[in-house]
């Protein structure tokens, strides 16, 4: 079978308060991944400003905006500039006292191809999320580009096989995960570790049920509690690509920000479902109690 190679670029970058400058770093690090011929760029979650989770401050709303808006409108131009398709994770007003957590694809002419709003919103010490966040309402509907069918979900949706197979299943030839994640310096290194590894063994997990492809961005470095509660959030970074049987195509480091391209083949795939036919042999009739809550006695 013919190889189909895709080269993405996973921006993994470090933030500060100033969003001008944010803005102006993600310039240009999407500028250098199109040099080297990316044809599909992913950022990581919230990528404009620090992680404004780590405590509940109504005042965070106001950098909220809406979709279309003025973030839309910068990263349209670049997608179109660099001839790429763009994948974003916005802050969206939808209305007054309704927000949600938004991934924007942008496709190579500017336009936005379609968005996704994550459905799955932790609520946990650092990630206070339910404060901030409406769950989302759009589905698990992959995003039809002209590098493929791109199965968009965000952070916390990436712990849930359900969210990736239903992606796989309405045709997702890629998933991939925006993501802010990372420990709490008071973790002694074990249980960090263990942290970190059970995120990567996660979703390769996925890509493995599912025969497709995965690609997670995290941010990198450390980021304090505004509200001097905690000692703040030291994300780990580590974004990769695997393939569909997990395989690390690339991987970044733990501490080190980084424009990371990987070239993935999409035809293996195909290869893989025939060797490996998950979808062939699931037990449709069985599964309706996967729907309920929990199974008690």
């Amino acid at each position: 079978m013919t190889t189909n190679n895709l080269t993405v670029g996973l921006i993994q970058q470090s933030n500060t308060e100033n969003t001008e400058q944010n803005l102006q770093k993600l310039e240009a690090n999407i500028a250098y991944c199109a040099q080297q011929g990316a044809k599909l760029v992913v950022l990581q979650e919230l990528h404009n400003t620090l992680y404004f989770c780590q405590n509940e401050d109504v005042d965070v709303f106001d950098l909220a905006e809406p979709i279309p808006g003025p973030s839309t409108t910068f990263y349209g131009k670049l997608a179109k500039k660099h001839n790429l398709v763009l994948v974003t994770s916005l802050f969206e007003k939808r209305a007054s006292g309704i927000y949600h957590n938004t991934a924007v694809v942008f496709e190579t002419d500017g336009n936005i191809a379609g968005k996704y709003r994550k459905m799955h919103i932790p609520d946990d010490p650092g990630f206070y999320e339910k404060f901030y966040f409406t769950p989302g309402d759009l589905g698990f509907q992959p995003i039809q580009t002209s590098v493929g069918r791109l199965g968009v979900l965000v952070c916390w949706d990436q712990w849930y096989p359900e969210a990736a197979r239903l992606m796989a299943m309405a045709g997702a030839e890629l998933l991939i995960y925006p993501t802010a994640i990372g420990w709490d310096p008071r973790d002694d290194e074990a249980e960090k570790e263990r942290q970190r590894q059970a995120w990567i063994t996660i979703q390769r997990s996925h890509a493995v049920a599912n025969g497709v492809p995965v690609i997670s961005v995290n941010r990198v470095g450390h980021e304090a509690d505004p509200s001097s509660v905690s000692d703040g959030i030291q994300f780990w970074g580590t974004s990769f690509v695997c393939g569909p049987q997990g395989e690390f195509l690339g991987q970044a480091s733990t501490d080190k920000e980084k424009n990371l391209l990987v070239s993935v083949d999409l035809t293996r795939s195909e290869d893989v479902r025939r060797i490996w036919p998950f979808f062939r042999d699931r037990r449709i009739g069985s599964y309706s109690d996967i729907t309920k809550r929990y199974l008690n006695d």
